[in-house]
């Protein structure tokens, strides 16, 4: 007679790979080696006497009777997932969180994170990827990822951050060396430092829809050195204001025409668990949503960001 143990046996395995794609991405949710998944699925389908995934040298799909087998499982593992969490204590959650954010969200997110979130929930162990690459969440096994911008047609569930506003800035020297703009018209004659994207540069866009495609000796596709370039003091460039907060606040940047308001943006906060996320994301995203109140309430403090004005004067 067959046991429940036995029959569980290789459920998990099978479930992840199906979810992620393959053995290696499973492997990473589960905690275990990708041989270990493997040979678990393999004895799985042999108890059943079914091939239940589609093997070749570069995917993993289920058969039909893999795929209705799934359907039919999944809803009771979910069920199991989510009664833990009915039972756990927020103070006491654990486990791993694979979160991707774009480059410009790393230095703020890990600021906040290690100020507040590592001490409440000590815990979570947070893996981080910082890359503009868009990473496939379900794929490659993320938890949570941060988006810039419009929201795509997904399956992922999706939350507003907020918006974030843009800013040109520069550093004290270039602007002492160079001048300060006086208008948009002034850019034209500085050196600008451009974010390349799909490997074109993108343009300055005002709040008002105006756009101009300055010139300058410096294009990349990696927002931190963008920053970096600009606080050498090699021009002006079109920065997240959120990405260089300490750099406005001790002076090493300046805000350039502070009164004509740069273009805002979208940002989301994204996962693939469906309408019943993991505690530990359902915390993580509050979090967030916590600490983006938190700097737009700071900044509102600022009184119209008064001392942007004067820096770049």
């Amino acid at each position: 007679m067959t046991t429940i143990l036995e029959k569980t046996a290789g459920l998990v395995a099978f479930l992840r790979t199906v979810e992620s794609g393959s053995f290696a991405s499973a492997a990473r949710q589960i905690g275990a080696s990708s041989s270990a998944v493997s040979k678990s699925v393999a004895r799985l389908e042999q108890r059943l006497g079914v091939r239940l995934l589609q093997r070749s040298t570069r995917t993993l799909t289920p058969t039909a009777e893999g795929a209705a087998y799934y359907e039919r499982v999944a809803p009771h593992l979910l069920a199991i997932e989510e009664a833990e969490d009915i039972v756990q204590v927020p103070e006491n959650v654990r486990g791993l969180l694979r979160v991707t954010v774009p480059t410009t969200f790393g230095r703020p997110l890990i600021k906040a994170w290690a100020g507040s979130f590592l001490d409440r929930y000590p815990d979570i162990k947070l893996e981080l990827s910082v890359t503009d690459r868009r990473i496939d969440l379900i794929r490659e096994s993320f938890d949570i990822a941060v988006r810039i911008g419009e929201l795509q047609d997904s399956s992922l569930i999706g939350r507003s951050l907020g918006v974030l506003h843009y800013v040109l800035a520069a550093s004290p020297k270039y602007l002492e060396r160079r001048g300060t703009p006086r208008s948009v018209d002034d850019l034209k004659q500085h050196a600008c430092l451009r974010y390349l994207q799909a490997g074109r540069p993108q343009p300055f866009t005002f709040a008002d829809g105006t756009q101009i495609a300055p010139e300058g000796p410096f294009d990349t596709d990696d927002a931190q050195y963008l920053i970096e370039a600009a606080l050498e003091g090699a021009g002006i460039t079109q920065f997240m204001r959120l990405a260089i907060e300490d750099d406005l606040a001790d002076g090493r940047l300046c805000v350039v025409l502070p009164e004509t308001p740069m273009f805002t943006t979208p940002v989301h906060v994204l996962h693939p668990f469906g309408r019943q996320p993991p505690l530990r994301a359902r915390l993580f995203v509050d979090f967030l949503i916590e600490a983006i109140d938190h700097i737009a309430w700071i900044r509102e403090k600022a009184a119209g960001w008064d001392n942007d004005k004067n820096c770049s004067r």
